[in-house]
């Protein structure tokens, strides 16, 4: 396989996500331009977004254009970037990514690297432990990540300490062995999971997607799996309308 292949799933995310972004920009011109108030009636939440391999936080931000309803008046997004690191499956070759890939695609029998894994974890709980802090319930803190930061996103509801608001994962995988199903805090298998996946995804297959919810089952955990036809290695708006109103409906009340 050569050098240019392995580097492929990373122009495909740009790609397919700027499409996303152009959609919100053109069609929702008035919507945007349009400023927050924060709202007393509103809980505050946070939202934590966890990019792919290669890619970086702020090329993500415009996703949360399309969260426009009252309830996410008094949402805080993060979307941090991961730092340069060598990847195995780019020859080694560093670049933006929360923890080390040995292969592409992935498959749900690909090798996992779970001492890096940990170790990316960790940073997303200091995240969430500081919103936490900062006075926001954890019950209202939500991790979302596609691909590479699907994985990490799953990885870290289910090894923090608390029941969070819920853990959406976009095209990713199970980054972690069965054994890892011990360390799971009894709090955390209570966080609810939402898990999207194109049928058509060659990056990571859509078979490493099936097998998430069995596994989470086995582990006690709640897993939503909703399945796209024809979408590849890309988030659809579609996905991310659904995705809306599932935060809503988790959302805990100010009062």
């Amino acid at each position: 396989m050569q050098p240019m292949l392995l580097k492929k799933p990373t122009v495909l995310l740009a790609v397919t996500l700027g499409s996303t972004i152009i959609f919100v920009l053109f069609f929702q011109p008035s919507r945007l331009s349009s400023s927050r108030k924060p709202d007393s009636m509103a809980a505050r939440s946070f939202v934590l977004w966890l990019h792919g391999l290669g890619d970086s936080g702020p090329a993500n931000e415009p996703i949360k254009t399309l969260f426009r309803s009252p309830e996410f008046r008094n949402t805080k997004w993060s979307f941090p970037s991961a730092p340069e690191n060598a990847v195995t499956c780019n020859y080694g070759m560093r670049m933006p990514s929360w923890f080390d890939i040995h292969e592409i695609p992935v498959t749900a029998d690909s090798p996992k690297d779970e001492s890096d894994l940990l170790k990316a974890v960790q940073n997303v709980h200091t995240m969430i432990d500081k919103e936490v802090a900062a006075g926001t319930d954890p019950n209202n803190v939500f991790v979302c990540g596609f691909s590479q930061g699907g994985a990490l996103t799953l990885a870290s509801v289910l090894l923090y300490p608390k029941k969070l608001g819920g853990g959406a994962v976009f095209s990713g995988w199970v980054p972690f062995n069965s054994s890892m199903i011990k360390k799971f805090p009894e709090d955390a298998k209570k966080t609810p999971i939402l898990w999207s996946h194109g049928m058509a995804d060659r990056t990571v297959l859509f078979e490493a997607g099936q097998a998430g919810p069995p596994f989470l089952e086995q582990a006690g955990v709640s897993c939503e799996f909703k399945a796209y036809p024809g979408l590849g290695h890309s988030i659809s708006n579609e996905e991310l309308q659904f995705l809306e109103s599932w935060i809503k409906t988790r959302l805990q009340s100010s009062s």
